[in-house]
């Protein structure tokens, strides 16, 4: 059954192989998205009844894996199903070839089965060449326009992502060497599965765990765009087209966590749950000073929704750095709100950079009066965003935060919980121009597709339906909480 879920995805890349771009291949795209959202629920539901499922001695899941596996169905169904109106309208006004569009359908198939494999691999090393992957298929998905700026962004990608990765690819090497060590100082051949190394953590040398941890947090939390490794998020979101950047902030920021997840539950059993807090305090903290910072000067909306992605991730990193089942049961919820909800707004501001023909904030008024649908989705989302009830992030927030204070990191709390009204506020009066700005006489009012519509609102009611009740992922995330709980 876990290869069926690496499979799924491959059958539209090939499907667009072998007959160029097609509507039908995009249908196909969203049929096996949505597989991969009600596979990963019969998952789950094996995983709780039965414990971990595995398969040959590569792939393994369990309560994490599965709600991963929900986590990426649940984006990439909706990128998937906004493509497909997204490509035509690109071939309609030439800002792709057919060639292009074909590649694209290839790509970001490839990059959905990538992020899935990564999260069912039961071995270290694999996990760091699946995350490897995805940086060299979105490369070519960031350059997917070939203008100057989508080309210079796509290598800034590169070499930044391929940076992040040799440190932690440093990382993976110095555990394979610790693990080598363990019995006896007999240098034999390590097994890397994630499962093993957890068995003998306690033996790992301290020594060289603390290097190695710094090597492997530096490195993933590159690809999570965590401060200071984060320069070439808001350049590939800029650029990408719209359901690629869905998926990479919605997405691949939490499939890179994923990694982040594993590794803290080795640091913490090898060097105690100090040393890991300590790196995800100062992750977290600078991740939100620096979005907030920029956010509060952005005049460019897809970037702003970049920046805000950094910020959502050091929400979660601070999750994490406390440790508790409640904040990391929140830190699971708050990365399936955030990738649902801000696949919501980067969908919604690639119909608006289409039509508007701009990214430039100032350059867009009165959204909601000349375009309704895009503008009070767009609008939605970035509220939801922000935390506001009855969105799902209002809950995770709070959540968080309390469990902050009970651990007694109330003045880290405090220090984000400041940084959160700053974005707040800087948001808002973005978003106010570009909604509720008076018009242009020459703009006119013009309906949203339909094509484009749908899929945003089924973003939307999932994004509220989690702000209501969780019961149906409930017990999965406390129990995916409790593997990496300390």
């Amino acid at each position: 059954m876990l290869l069926l879920f690496v499979l799924f995805p491959i059958a539209p890349a090939v499907a667009a192989a072998a007959c160029g771009w097609q509507p039908w291949v995009g249908r196909v795209a969203v049929a096996t998205s949505g597989l991969l959202v009600v596979g990963g629920g019969i998952l789950a539901a094996r995983v709780l009844d039965n414990g971990p499922q595995t398969f040959d001695t590569l792939l393994r899941a369990d309560a994490l894996s599965a709600f991963m596996v929900i986590l990426i169905g649940s984006v990439a169904l909706l990128a998937s199903w906004f493509s497909i109106p997204y490509l035509t309208a690109e071939l309609t006004h030439h800002h792709t070839t057919a060639r292009g569009a074909q590649l694209y359908g290839i790509l970001i198939n490839a990059f959905i089965a990538t992020m899935v494999f990564a999260v069912l691999v039961d071995n270290i090393a694999v996990m760091w060449v699946t995350i490897e992957g995805t940086t060299i298929v979105t490369a070519f998905l960031v350059g997917h326009r070939r203008t100057r700026h989508s080309l210079e962004a796509s290598w800034k990608y590169v070499i930044l992502g391929s940076v992040g990765i040799v440190l932690a690819f440093l990382g993976t090497v110095l555990v394979a060497y610790a693990a080598a060590h363990t019995h006896g100082g007999g240098g034999g051949e390590p097994s890397l599965s994630w499962t093993s190394v957890v068995e003998i953590a306690h033996q790992l040398d301290p020594g060289v765990m603390r290097l190695a941890v710094v090597l492997l947090f530096l490195g993933y939390g590159t690809k999570v765009g965590l401060a200071p490794m984060h320069t070439w998020l808001p350049d590939a979101h800029s650029q990408a087209p719209a359901p690629v950047s869905a998926l990479m902030s919605g997405a691949l920021l939490s499939v890179a966590f994923y990694a982040i997840l594993r590794v803290k539950v080795i640091a913490d059993l090898a060097l105690g749950p100090a040393f890991s807090r300590t790196l995800l305090i100062i992750a977290g903290l600078l991740s939100l000073v620096v979005a907030t910072s920029l956010i509060i000067a952005q005049r460019d909306y897809k970037r702003l929704l970049a920046y805000s992605s950094i910020e959502h991730m050091g929400i979660v990193a601070l999750a994490a750095a406390i440790g508790t089942p409640l904040a990391l049961s929140a830190a699971l919820l708050h990365m399936l709100g955030h990738g649902i909800g801000k696949s919501v707004a980067f969908l919604g501001s690639g119909e608006i950079a289409l039509t508007e023909g701009t990214t430039a904030i100032g350059e867009v008024h009165g959204l909601v009066a000349r375009r309704p649908v895009i503008g009070v989705s767009f609008g939605l989302s970035l509220l939801g965003l922000l935390g506001l009830p009855p969105f799902v992030l209002f809950a995770t927030e709070i959540a968080i935060i309390n469990a902050g204070f009970a651990q007694g990191l109330g003045w880290v709390m405090a220090i984000a919980a400041v940084l959160l009204l700053v974005v707040f506020g800087a948001v808002l009066l973005h978003a106010k121009q570009m909604l509720f700005g008076i018009p242009d006489e020459h703009e006119r009012r013009t309906p949203t597709a339909t094509a484009f519509a749908r899929p945003l609102l089924l973003g939307l009611a999932a994004f509220t339906a989690l702000g209501i009740s969780i019961w149906p992922i409930q017990q999965l995330l406390h129990t995916a909480a409790r593997i990496v709980a300390h």
